[in-house]
């Protein structure tokens, strides 16, 4: 069954897809993306992410490349033609085409906008999240404006192999003063001895990821007290529990940091419960039919 894509106003074969050589995301890492969970066919969490893109399309100063209605259309379309029913849409936007030179092309260049969307075995992460995964850690050595979801993601590529090197999961990021940043991927959380849901605050230093965003809600809902405050890598390493989020992990226990074991080394009652409830609080979209 072949795969498609939707590339600048077109569907196309996925093997066939492929963007302009002076596209500025392809020269100068010049966009943003965002990618969405599918599940049981809809997707998830859909207006937030795209409030995200907007957002972070304004802070770049790269206009929109169609409307939210258009997008959707096109997220769903993508979904029906791939016959995705468990998975995930990724979305791209960049600066456009334009010949190479680091200002901002002439005014009236329009976006470029790519979208796939493939299947992924929820088997699979519910397998990492009933055994839990390992991290390590790494200095966090990039920009400082890692709250915009853009496609310059040199350091986290590094990051992530450095833990797929190690044989581990993912790659927890510390700053300059000890204090864990976020995943390569995802967010970070720990659980203190006192049953305190723990994560950095939203700021400049990580994304404010929409699955964060959520569980902040369901924790909320489930009378989990939660502090949003910086914890240094020697808190983590010595916490209740600690686990991940992210669109396609959502909920994932870290068993393991480095050579320190977290807890008693299984997954924890608070990163299982919170996995269990999330999606009864995520959106769910409605399906686009052609009528």
């Amino acid at each position: 069954m072949p795969r498609f894509a939707y590339v600048n106003g077109r569907y196309v074969r996925h093997a066939d897809a492929a963007v302009h050589i002076e596209d500025r995301g392809y020269q100068f890492a010049d966009g943003v993306y965002e990618v969405c969970e599918i599940r049981d066919g809809l997707l998830i969490d859909e207006r937030r992410h795209i409030d995200r893109l907007e957002r972070s399309l304004a802070e770049l100063r790269i206009p929109k490349p169609m409307s939210r209605a258009a997008l959707g259309v096109v997220l769903r379309e993508l979904v029906r033609r791939n016959h995705v029913v468990d998975g995930l849409v990724y979305l791209q936007v960049t600066r456009g085409v334009a010949p190479r030179n680091h200002p901002f092309p002439a005014e009236g260049t329009p976006p470029a906008l790519v979208v796939t969307a493939r299947s992924v075995s929820r088997a699979y992460a519910d397998h990492h999240a009933e055994e839990g995964v390992a991290a390590i850690s790494v200095p966090d050595n990039r920009w400082d404006r890692v709250d915009i979801k853009t496609v310059s993601l040199l350091p986290n590529v590094l990051a992530k192999q450095a833990a797929r090197d190690a044989g581990v999961y993912e790659a927890w990021f510390y700053d300059a003063d000890g204090n864990v940043t976020e995943g390569s991927s995802t967010n970070a959380w720990i659980v203190t001895g006192d049953g305190v849901l723990v994560t950095r605050p939203a700021e400049h230093g990580i994304l404010r990821g929409i699955t964060r965003t959520v569980l902040l809600d369901v924790a909320a809902r489930l009378g989990i007290k939660v502090e949003e405050r910086k914890f240094s890598l020697e808190e983590a390493k010595g916490a209740r529990e600690a686990f991940i989020t992210g669109a396609t992990t959502i909920v994932t226990p870290i068993t393991k940091i480095d050579d320190r074991v977290i807890g008693n080394g299984a997954p924890g009652s608070v990163a299982t419960e919170l996995r269990k409830a999330f999606h009864d609080f995520a959106e769910r979209s409605p399906r686009w039919s052609h009528g």
